[in-house]
């Protein structure tokens, strides 16, 4: 068997929006410049610097790309891409696949693609072959501009990713509340959303030259305003999560400085955000960058335990070792490993205000079908209560002990430390069929696999294919932030912090799972895949907070169904329609439905520029 190759309301601009449009601008630019602009080649001329691809006037082929000598983009983690490499590892056509450690770089999907290609001309015919097909010529086509020559050292290379526009249609009163109450819109990067129409327009690219690379990736934002919660509400929220001067209990913090209580009246938004914008450089098979960053820890699709992007990404530096690393002899009882680190400053805390995290992984993968990891989240410093340096960040990244009292309430304080585990594994006699998988998290306690009792957990399970139904996959995953112990009452443990109050949040989100601080729930994805990067899905989600946290509790239901299709090879039109419930006593009477519309169309424009 052969591998073939296979409008919105306009913003009103303020000072800083354009900025943003100079962004844009350059990116759409470079979508339209034809000096030098290079269409792909043929699939004849395969994936890795085809015989099309010159040098030049020398009319010589130009030298196959290397990954570990240029500078490659992450994709970022809401891409197609992702559960579609999922579906091809567990279909058993690629093995070399760090389920719990995302982004990935384009070479390092390409990587991926090549073994891929070898398995599947060695497989025979059948459904789950033919599926594996679509996949690859899917995945291909999206990464393979940027393995096609030319590839020198010193070589420009500009590529706009793509240009969307998000048109949301909301009716109800939604929730956007994931530190309390829940949220009706989920891992999306903590975007504005109110009842009415909402609308998300921008573009995203990259310029890259030999090791180094700059990405940027911008939007317009509109959203409606709304009443928020009444002041009465927004009090009761604050006096649970107990955020006043922690030095001085009887200084309360003003309520519109509590980024994580959306008190009304909530205005209504209309402005440019920078989604994405980082520079890079790879050397050895490291990614080192600085700047607004994807990140997604954890081998679930409904969200990470440790990191995800329910929240607006982190400006940070970060070391990413982005290919598998194979030690002699240690590798040989740990098979290769890959590790990701990462600091920088949160946004919307109130007091102390402007800590920082860091977090680190590392990941093993002892056999082709079992991948397990380790990862740790600290939360130190803030204004007024201990700086930020390099001192005090050695000290949070190698703190083993728990600190008394009066160290937590010093400048010596190493932080709220989180921990977290995961793994995936293909089940015996059923390899190519059902994929377990693991996510779970502590608080204050070295891991979860030291202490299960006190850590919360996200299991899950995917069946690739229905029996009789290639295209048919499942996946089920359930969740739990409210482990059986005396410390977990009053949402005062997971994902919060007795000094840094506004805990595992960034802008007022949760960047960890979605599912709160003392919630169960658990989704469902039902999906009929047309073609690699075409799929119908139907799903559902629940949510419920414990009566403890919330009084009087919190549940959420909604069912949600998605269509996805292609008009052309580059021209992506997703819909997704959500029905849901819920029932929050302390906010609203009543069982309150909401609904939301969301048709978004994706230009993924086929050529490059190099200079």
């Amino acid at each position: 068997m052969s591998v073939k190759e296979g409008v919105s309301r306009a913003p009103r601009l303020s000072g800083a929006g354009l900025g943003y449009a100079a962004i844009l601008a350059v990116i759409l630019m470079l979508a339209g410049w034809p000096a030098g602009a290079e269409q792909p080649a043929s699939p004849a001329d395969g994936a890795l610097g085809g015989a099309g691809a010159r040098v030049g006037g020398a009319g010589q082929p130009a030298p196959a790309c290397e990954p570990a000598a240029l500078g490659s983009p992450y994709i970022p983690v809401d891409s197609w891409v992702y559960p579609a490499m999922l579906r091809l590892y567990s279909l058993g056509f690629v093995d070399d696949v760090f389920l719990g450690m995302r982004p990935w770089t384009r070479a390092s999907v390409e990587r991926m693609l090549e073994e891929a290609s070898v398995r599947i001309q060695d497989a025979e015919a059948g459904p789950a072959s033919d599926e594996a097909q679509d996949i690859y010529d899917a995945v291909m086509r999206f990464v393979r501009l940027d393995m096609e020559g030319p590839c020198m050292a010193h070589q420009g290379l500009g590529h706009v990713e793509s240009v969307y526009s998000v048109a949301r249609a909301i009716s109800g009163t939604p929730l956007r509340d994931s530190y309390h109450l829940g949220s009706t819109i989920i891992n999306d990067y903590g975007r504005q959303y109110q009842n009415g129409f909402n609308n998300y327009s921008g573009a995203s690219g990259y310029v890259s030259a030999g090791r180094f690379l700059v990405y940027a990736r911008g939007e317009f934002q509109g959203a409606q305003s709304a009443t928020g919660y009444s002041t009465a509400l927004a009090q009761q929220l604050a006096n649970r999560d107990l955020t006043t001067d922690y030095l001085n209990t009887s200084i309360p913090i003003p309520l519109s400085k509590q980024a994580t209580i959306p008190v009304g009246p909530v205005a209504s938004v209309t402005t440019g955000r920078v989604m994405e914008a980082y520079v890079s450089m790879q050397y050895l098979n490291h990614v080192i960058s600085f700047g607004k960053q994807d990140n997604w820890l954890g081998p679930g699709l409904g969200a990470g335990m440790a990191y995800s992007n329910n929240a607006e990404d982190v400006y940070s530096f970060r070391i990413n070792r982005i290919e598998p690393m194979r030690i002699p002899l240690l590798s040989r009882l740990t098979g290769p490993f890959r590790y990701d680190f990462l600091v920088g400053p949160l946004k919307g805390h109130s007091f102390p205000a402007s800590p920082w995290v860091h977090a680190e992984q590392i990941s093993f993968r002892p056999t082709e079908n079992l991948e397990f990891g380790f990862e740790r989240t600290v939360i130190w410093g803030g204004m007024g209560h201990e700086p930020v340096n390099l001192k005090s960040f050695l000290r949070s990244f190698f703190s083993v002990t728990a600190p008394n009292g009066a160290v937590k309430n010093s400048t010596a304080d190493p932080g709220a430390r989180f921990g977290a585990f995961n793994f995936s594994y293909r089940l015996p006699f059923v390899r190519n069929w059902l994929t377990l998988y693991l996510d779970s998290e502590v608080h204050d306690d070295v891991s979860p696999i030291d202490a299960p009792r006190r850590a919360a957990w996200r299991p899950g399970i995917y069946l690739s294919h229905v029996p009789g139904m290639a295209k048919l996959d499942l996946r089920v995953e359930g969740v739990s932030t409210d482990p059986p112990i005396s410390r977990s009452v009053g949402g005062y443990f997971l994902y919060y912090e007795g000094i840094q109050r506004n805990g595992y949040t960034n802008a007022g989100q949760l960047f960890g799972d979605w599912i709160g601080r003392e919630d169960k729930g658990g989704q469902a994805w039902l999906t009929y895949h047309i073609s690699g990067n075409e799929w119908v899905q139907v799903g559902a989600r629940n949510q419920k907070a414990a009566k403890d946290f919330i009084p009087g509790g919190t549940t959420l239901n909604d069912v949600n169904f998605q269509v996805v299709k292609r008009i052309g090879p580059d021209f992506e039109i997703n819909g997704k329609f959500t029905y849901e419930h819920w029932k929050a006593p302390i906010y609203l009477t009543g069982e309150q439905t909401v609904t939301a519309t969301t048709i978004q169309l994706t230009w993924y424009p086929g050529r490059k520029v190099s200079f």
